[in-house]
């Protein structure tokens, strides 16, 4: 289905979401069409944050808006659709476009497997009318379904289409890019390589990924490595677990900034807590790069300032290898949590791969490791 007719059909002027791959189509029109539109399309830092942006939207317009993300996203809504918008409460209506990653019978992730089999009973269970769009869904079938979904939406309830893997199609063309020259992968080579054997929690996504290919290039163990393939936002949370109870081994985090913005208030919990042996490594090329290179709102924000400001110790944005050298051997030898905001470029390898080892096997090395040290 081509992209441009399912937001004719749909007919809403306002969108707002957190980027998908599966939607990348959906996303590279909203950017092609808007940008980031504060009247338009706004792009939240996770998906509970952008279904309260859209009843905030409906508040003042009447209207109902259009919520995307991916189907992970789910958990981050339940607490506002069955608390605010539901008709027993607020009855607040919305669309929610929802990207079907690990759909039964489609090969993904381990980390999309389980979320998958629960997509649609999650919207069930939420009480969310919903229509799966396919290749071979037509626009006469949407259009129908979207007469049925107006009615519901007029009663104060909400309704959701539920996009398969390439239903979406004929996208602009749309370039993400920034003036910073540093690579992510090239930058997490420099941090294995000031880390050693200390134990690393890395975040979702193609640092993950990365991170496990200079293993394999570097003939190192995996067993240093914690990969978050799924959970984005909570890599943070994990080494502060880990750090607080291995307190005489130095650990790291490689995060990124959509993981950071996601779920903020980890960085005040870090800070409460100050375990002197976490290396907090950020990321950061205000992009959403994994699932398509859609903006984030990092970009503009002041990371170090938020860090300091929830009590971190040390924090310290870098532009360049000889300052992030320089930061990683101060903080290896640092006795207090460090943060260290690397700037990124947009991009990764067109062959990058994906770990050849299950989550199970990453876990159980890890946890193995762990007990070494």
């Amino acid at each position: 289905m081509r992209v441009q007719k399912l937001t004719e059909i749909i007919g809403a002027d306002f969108y707002t979401g957190v980027p998908d791959s599966q939607l990348k189509a959906l996303c590279d029109h909203l950017m092609g069409t808007y940008g980031i539109d504060p009247q338009h399309h706004v792009i939240a830092a996770n998906e509970g944050n952008c279904t309260a942006l859209a009843a905030g939207y409906h508040l003042a317009t009447g209207k109902v808006p259009v919520v995307y993300m991916q189907n992970s996203g789910e958990g981050n809504i339940i607490n506002p659709v069955a608390s605010l918008l539901n008709d027993k409460v607020y009855a607040i209506p919305m669309i929610f476009i929802i990207g079907w990653r690990g759909e039964p019978g489609v090969h993904d992730e381990p980390q999309h497997i389980y979320q998958g089999e629960v997509t649609l009973k999650l919207l069930e269970d939420m009480e969310i009318a919903h229509f799966v769009i396919g290749k071979e869904t037509t626009d006469e079938e949407v259009e129908e379904k979207m007469a049925e979904f107006r009615k519901i939406l007029a009663s104060g309830k909400d309704a959701a289409f539920v996009i398969r893997k390439g239903a979406l199609t004929d996208a602009p063309k749309v370039e993400y890019k920034n003036e910073y020259q540093m690579s992510r992968e090239e930058i997490i080579r420099h941090v294995t390589a000031v880390s050693g054997k200390d134990p690393i929690v890395s975040t979702t996504g193609k640092a993950s990924r990365e991170l496990f290919e200079i293993r394999e290039t570097n003939g190192q163990s995996h067993k240093y490595d914690f990969l978050t393939v799924g959970s984005m936002g909570h890599s943070s949370s994990i080494a502060l677990g880990v750090a607080l109870h291995k307190p005489d081994r130095k650990i790291w985090c490689v995060d990124g900034d959509g993981a950071v913005l996601m779920h903020m208030g980890s960085m005040a919990v870090l800070g409460a807590n100050k375990p002197k042996n976490l290396v907090h490594v950020l990321i950061n090329n205000g992009a959403h790069e994994t699932v398509g290179g859609m903006p984030t709102v990092a970009a503009s924000a002041d990371l170090t300032a938020v860090a300091k400001a929830c009590g971190y110790p040390y924090a310290v944005c870098v532009n360049s290898f000889e300052e992030l050298d320089r930061e990683l051997a101060a903080a290896k030898n640092r006795d207090e949590l460090s943060l260290i905001e690397v700037k990124c470029s947009i991009g990764a390898r067109a062959d990058l791969g994906r770990p050849t080892t299950t989550a199970i096997e990453n876990k159980e090395n890890f946890m193995e490791y762990l007990k070494e040290v």
